[in-house]
């Protein structure tokens, strides 16, 4: 087997005795308001059978990844009256790196309205899905059933969110206990730098795992268009791993089983704007903890780029579409058919960028590891390339090792 170290350790260990040395002491909230139905906290994990440590260990892999950071200054804010960006901020290194300038090579799009129905075109259209999935692990998905409204709204109220004063957006800031809420900068392994933006994070689906403390109150709105927003994409979610299940030869409720009931977070991203824009990153190169990640521009600023063949490829969002990416999860369960790409967002000199970014998971019940029945490029059965393990125990892994490279 190959080395697939980003995506699931290599060694094993014992759940309990990783859960004992991490010594979670994590604090709980619970609030209730008498004029909210939805006012729950819903801290429970999304599965009742789940432990409290399990949980956290979840909580904690994400937190790891999503970078948040307590007590550092929001960049929002910084940027305003910048003269000089601070040290935590530079990134020499990426000044280095090589940026295609071939407007020609763009991620694939693929066309929903062409997949249902029992168009003529389906059979070539679902082969243009695998492709996208297998070569690029990147794609922007047209014709997806989400109305436009619904998108609309949504992109309308995170503008506004974000244009509200620091102190009023602090009100929803993450505490020490939870990786929920608003965030100002991102702490980054190595040496601890920060990258170049603010974010809003919110666990969105199922309904009863909200805690509904960090959704915002203003814009009025924003609680009833996230809903509306987070419930569509979870349509579209399924849809799509059905037809990708179909493209792998499987029975699409063997995949869709494993993510009924998962837990999905979306995260609203604020990129202010840097004069010194090549020495800084929006987003540090990474690929994603997830299944599939759905992402929306807000404004037609552009800061995307995916790994591809040594380069940087940056993408060109079409309007109303979104961008698909294929997560470590369903890498792993395609026994690597379909490829988790390492993906980063830049800043612009002049304009503020702002995106939405929807994570869905599997559920706590799902074994990760590959699928049996997976072709491959052959037509054939292959040989598993990743072990198989537990959902917590998958988790618990990935935690120790981004804690290895952390403390570093």
């Amino acid at each position: 087997m190959g080395d697939h170290s980003r995506l699931l350790p290599r060694q094993r260990s014992s759940k309990r005795s990783f859960i004992d040395t991490v010594k979670i002491t994590v604090r709980r909230i619970r609030i209730r308001s008498s004029n909210d139905e939805e006012e729950d906290s819903g801290l429970g994990f999304w599965d009742s059978s789940v432990s409290p440590e399990e949980e956290e260990v979840f909580l904690q892999v994400l937190g790891m990844e999503l970078g948040v950071a307590l007590g550092v200054p929001s960049v929002q804010e910084l940027a305003k009256s910048l003269k000089e960006v601070p040290t935590r901020y530079l990134r020499p290194e990426f000044e280095l790196d090589e940026v295609s300038k071939d407007e020609s090579v763009q991620v694939p799009v693929i066309d929903m309205g062409k997949l249902v129905g029992g168009r003529d075109d389906e059979e070539d259209e679902l082969a243009k899905l695998h492709e996208a999935c297998r070569d690029w692990g990147f794609f922007q998905v047209i014709n997806h059933g989400v109305a436009e409204e619904v998108i609309l709204k949504m992109k309308a109220d995170v503008q506004e969110f974000f244009s509200l004063p620091l102190e009023e957006k602090m009100e929803y800031a993450r505490l020490p206990d939870d990786i929920q809420g608003y965030s100002p900068s991102q702490v980054v392994t190595g040496g601890r730098k920060l990258d170049w933006s603010d974010f809003l994070y919110i666990f969105t689906q199922p309904r009863d795992g909200r805690n509904m403390r960090f959704w915002p109150r203003v814009p009025s709105s924003f609680r009833e268009t996230l809903n509306q927003y987070s419930t569509e994409l979870e349509k579209l979610n399924t849809a799509l791993l059905s037809f990708m299940a179909r493209n792998l030869g499987l029975e699409p409720e063997k995949l869709l089983s494993l993510f009924e009931g998962g837990r999905q977070g979306v995260r609203t991203n604020y990129y202010p704007p840097c004069k010194q824009a090549d020495k800084v990153i929006g987003s540090t190169p990474h690929s994603d903890v997830a299944g599939l990640t759905l992402l929306t521009q807000v404004n037609e600023v552009q800061g995307l780029q995916i790994k591809r063949n040594g380069k940087w490829i940056p993408i060109d969002p079409i309007q109303g579409a979104f961008i698909v990416n294929v997560g470590n999860f369903v890498e792993i369960m395609s026994n690597g058919e379909y490829k988790s790409v390492e993906h980063r967002a830049v800043v612009n000199p002049e304009k503020e960028r702002l995106s939405i970014a929807t994570f869905n998971n599997p559920n706590s019940n799902a074994v990760i590891g590959p699928l049996p029945d997976i072709l491959g490029k052959d037509g054939k059965k292959q040989a598993p390339k990743y072990k198989s393990m537990s959902f917590q125990e998958y988790m618990a892994e990935r935690l120790r090792e981004k804690k290895k490279k952390y403390y570093a």
